[in-house]
């Protein structure tokens, strides 16, 4: 290889190792502080954390996929006034903050919420039935309502490239809609799917925002026990190994999920 490109490779080689690979290096070193790994994997909260991250980021996972398919759908294939708009807002609502939508959750089902209130008013009791933000289903719902978009938006480019002319001999033939979806749509959707569960995943598994703002105190997440670790306990070592499994288990899944993904697609 000539000198002169490695001479322009050095440059980005040299930031990457400086933001990236130097301070993992460093997390890295303070796990391996004795006894650091033996001491988190003993804990009871660190493998409660663990199978809370795992079912919380594939139920939101699960449900993004079909409450994204089923919206790209209508979007892309039932005409009716505002659609075009609609689609715009999604790419739109890729850049809004995770704990905005929390927040806009918590101003509708809190518990001193709009859907508290009106109950309130109408029955006269003195609180409300809505309770379940502080709950993991609280969680879930605001992680499904914030990702779903991250799942829609390849959907729809997907759906925008589709032939037409498949759909109308479908329909010609005597398809119902069902069988349409089923056998023409969904195999030309599954790269689509499989991006966008992918990116969701791994953004699941790693997500801090939404589990702080709901106020879910009995959801300890791995993102959520690592800043317990290093910011309230000044823990570093078990941070830096909790915060090692995190990242090996986001590879680790994103891994399997797109060779499942991948072979769904063969």
């Amino acid at each position: 290889m000539p000198t002169t490109v490695w001479l322009w490779a050095l440059p980005p080689v040299a930031v990457l190792a400086l933001v990236f690979l130097y301070p993992l290096a460093l997390v890295v070193q303070e796990s391996l502080a004795p006894g650091a790994y033996a001491e988190v994997f003993a804990s009871a909260s660190f493998r409660e954390a663990l199978v809370t991250t795992v079912w919380l980021a594939v139920a939101a996972t699960v449900g993004c996929l079909v409450l994204g398919f089923v919206l790209a759908l209508v979007i892309a294939f039932v005409p009716f006034p505002g659609g075009k708009a609609v689609s715009k807002f999604i790419d739109v609502f890729l850049s809004f903050p995770s704990f905005l939508i929390t927040l806009a959750l918590l101003f509708l089902y809190g518990t001193v919420g709009m859907a508290n209130g009106i109950w309130t008013d109408v029955t006269g009791d003195p609180a409300g039935p809505f309770r379940f933000l502080t709950t993991p289903w609280g969680v879930l719902l605001a992680e499904i309502t914030y990702f779903t978009p991250f799942v829609m938006r390849p959907l729809l480019a997907a759906f925008s490239q589709m032939e037409t002319a498949q759909l109308e001999v479908a329909s010609s033939l005597g398809a119902r809609p069902l069988r349409i979806v089923r056998q023409v749509i969904l195999p030309e959707a599954l790269p689509a799917l499989a991006a966008g569960g992918s990116l969701v995943l791994v953004m699941c598994l790693n997500e801090f925002g939404i589990v702080l703002f709901t106020g879910a105190k009995g959801v300890t997440t791995l993102p959520m026990l690592v800043y317990s670790k290093a910011i309230l306990e000044s823990d570093y070592a078990s941070a830096c190994v909790v915060a090692i499994v995190n990242v090996a288990l986001s590879v680790g899944l994103y891994v399997l999920y797109r060779g499942v993904s991948r072979r769904a697609g063969a």
